[in-house]
């Protein structure tokens, strides 16, 4: 506790100056890449210009004026709600059965462990690069449905099949780091609750929701969160595979503020769809922080 006297803080003390020579470095840190970058963008917003031209000049709310009233930015956000829903729930549900299959002793599990996690630190550009190469229309995939007696399928040229090619490469991508997360949270929770549930006839599945839920509670809203985050902040896949085609279907926030920034150099309108996304992103966490951290 820092010392008072008369009823204020001293900020001299000789434990408040040590306390802030060990928080300046922090600080400094989070001030020079976080607070001022975000404050930045957020004065970015309201100007227009690029570094193409001599300075930038402000012009208020017009930016957002033209996200609110182009229809392909609206088009963007739908593509962005689809693809964060399509992914956030089966990265979490596959993850946790996945887990709870690997937290038993068998013979090849460390092997499965590994196997399963290796994804997750693999390249994101090299994975899309090999992704668009099974899935083009001359590709492995369209090989095998071949030998079944399906007709190929145009995954990456068809405004039906491309956004679920992007889906399938990040939730694949995603699922080695939320196993190995959820692992963690099972082998936290004490073995001795489920000594009990046997004795008193439960069954797995009941252990499972009665036990091993509750007990994964604060480890979902911390998986829930950083897959949200990461689903939100995709880029590579986009820019890889698809590039936001066909038709824009698989174009979404990231991607169309990176192409607005640095293919159109319309950084104000750039930053104003930047900062639509980092107040989605922060609603977000909140939301799920109020739904499923109440109790953990």
């Amino acid at each position: 506790m820092v010392p008072m006297k008369s009823g204020r803080f001293n900020w001299l003390d000789n434990e408040s100056i040590a306390a802030w020579t060990f928080l300046a470095p922090a600080l400094l840190f989070l001030g020079t890449f976080l607070i001022g970058p975000i404050a930045y963008l957020f004065y970015l917003s309201f100007t227009s210009g690029s570094f193409t031209q001599s300075g930038v000049r402000l012009i208020g709310f017009n930016n957002y004026s033209r996200l609110v009233t182009n229809p392909d930015f609206w088009q963007v956000v739908q593509n962005t709600i689809y693809f964060t829903t399509a992914t956030v729930i089966p990265s979490l549900i596959i993850p946790l059965g996945l887990a709870v299959l690997l937290n038993r002793s068998f013979a090849w599990r460390p092997a499965l462990r590994t196997a399963y996690f290796i994804p997750s630190i693999t390249s994101l550009v090299a994975v899309g690069l090999g992704w668009r190469w099974l899935f083009q229309t001359e590709g492995p995939v369209n090989d095998m449905l071949r030998a079944i007696g399906i007709n190929p399928i145009p995954w990456l040229s068809s405004t039906v099949w491309a956004m679920p090619v992007i889906i399938l490469l990040s939730i694949w991508k995603q699922l080695g780091f939320n196993m190995v997360v959820f692992l963690a949270g099972l082998q936290a929770i004490p073995v001795n609750r489920y000594e009990a549930a046997e004795l008193d006839g439960a069954n797995a599945w009941q252990q499972f929701w009665h036990i091993t839920l509750p007990g994964l509670r604060p480890t979902l809203v911390f998986a829930t969160i950083t897959t949200a985050i990461f689903t939100l902040r995709s880029f590579e896949q986009v820019y890889v595979i698809t590039g936001g085609g066909p038709l824009n279907s698989t174009n979404l926030l990231v991607y169309y503020i990176y192409e607005q920034a640095f293919s159109q150099f319309d950084f104000g309108y750039a930053a104003a769809a930047a900062t639509f996304l980092m107040a989605i992103a922060l609603i977000l966490v909140y939301v799920q922080l109020r739904v499923w951290g109440e109790d953990s």
